[in-house]
């Protein structure tokens, strides 16, 4: 946009520079006193062009006050936003600064976006996560893009209640982010009560697991045999560095957690090991490029492994899913909770219960079928267990292991 914008400035002085191109440093806000200010577009007035700004640290909107008083080509440039003094009220501090009654139905796309900016920087301020800033704003410009009037709860409430595109769960999200909104307010509102239904989620089957990550390229492969060996959130994986992993001890370290999640040192196999020495080394101390990037490639090697399998279940799972499963399986295998608790990071063992009723309704529900062995030697005991046998009892000084068919 400033490339643009300079290049103009040329063609209407004949390619000569005048005092509205790039300042040296950025104008002080007028109202807060910071040096936070972004450029906010250009205003054309009866002598030309106009840089606007806008504060990081306040939203105030206003313009570039070393163009104050200048003269050029008989024409008088001023930095206030209205022509006539008499009128003494400045577009920006209407934008910015103006008391929104309730029931205001009219407002400019000018300050829907710079209170947008202004909740930003106010999330950040409050300390919240970037994924959470992200998310609250992304929430909010959706309720602007479905034509919600965000200055009047009421309006909001109806515009929420309209939209039969959002399920339960999107609209209880969308309420806790207009509610932090009007925390920036100073206002508040009667809340829609929305919840988003309780569902288990998709457990695959271990053959469909290891069907897809052998499809995948070497990046991602790798990627997906991490989170299916860790049970890790795809967001600690993606932040995992060089010096984390431990191939003498067998094990990679979790010291990025998400989500309220604790740092943990988890076991791993030796086929992630083995992906991990052939990955290349081009990313500094990041193992993985960024998430938003994974994603993308995922999506297109998932489409790929479900049609070449003939397996719509496979378009099922997501990055998320490699946890569900991790957190299933370990349950089942040793029926400890806080063994569980322990593996995927959670502070509180509630956070754990999911995977324990997603267990029973599993492997529960199963027949009563099962196939038996009676292994010779301690060595063949230990293969059974490595692939899925179960100790059971002893018959006649025998060990009988068992695994459901």
């Amino acid at each position: 946009m400033e490339k643009a914008y300079l290049a103009r400035k040329r063609v209407q002085n004949n390619g000569k520079s005048d005092l509205t191109s790039r300042p040296a440093q950025p104008p002080i806000c007028p109202e807060c006193g910071s040096t936070k200010t972004w450029r906010d577009g250009i205003r054309k007035n009866g002598a030309g062009l106009v840089q606007r700004w806008i504060c990081r640290n306040c939203g105030y909107r206003f313009s570039d006050p070393s163009l104050s008083n200048k003269k050029e080509e008989g024409h008088t440039l001023t930095c206030q936003i209205c022509v006539s003094e008499v009128e003494a009220k400045n577009l920006a501090e209407v934008e910015t600064r103006g008391k929104w009654a309730a029931g205001a139905t009219e407002t400019s796309d000018a300050t829907v976006k710079g209170k947008i900016i202004e909740f930003l920087w106010w999330l950040q301020k409050q300390g919240y996560r970037p994924g959470t800033v992200r998310g609250r704003v992304g929430r909010i410009s959706r309720l602007v893009k479905v034509g919600a009037n965000i200055f009047d709860p009421e309006d909001v409430k109806e515009t929420i209640a309209r939209e039969t595109r959002w399920n339960e769960g999107s609209k209880a999200q969308v309420v806790i982010a207009y509610s932090s909104f009007l925390q920036m307010l100073g206002e508040t509102w009667n809340s829609p009560r929305y919840k988003a239904p309780e569902k288990l989620p998709f457990i695959p089957l271990q053959t469909e697991i290891d069907a897809l990550i052998n499809s995948c390229g070497r990046v991602m492969g790798c990627f997906l045999q991490g989170l299916k060996d860790t049970g890790a959130d795809p967001g600690e994986l993606a932040h995992l560095e060089w010096t984390d992993i431990n191939h003498e001890a067998g094990s990679v370290t979790i010291n990025h957690p998400v989500k309220g999640h604790n740092a943990r040192v988890v076991p791993v196999s030796d086929a992630l090991l083995g992906r991990l020495k052939a990955m290349p080394k081009k990313r500094g101390n990041r193992v993985f490029c960024s998430l938003t990037g994974l994603s993308s490639n995922f999506r297109y090697q998932r489409q790929r492994c479900a049609q070449k399998l003939s397996n719509p279940r496979i378009l099922r799972i997501h990055f998320t899913t490699f946890r569900h499963w991790k957190g299933t399986m370990e349950y089942h295998r040793t029926q400890d909770s806080d063994h569980v608790r322990k593996i995927l990071g959670h502070k509180y063992l509630s956070s754990t219960q999911v995977y324990i009723n997603v267990e029973a309704a599993i492997f529960d529900s199963k027949s009563d079928e099962f196939i038996t062995k009676v292994p010779k030697t301690i060595e063949e005991a230990c293969s059974l267990i490595d692939i899925g046998f179960e100790y059971h009892c002893d018959w006649n000084d025998q060990k009988i292991f068992r695994k459901r068919k």
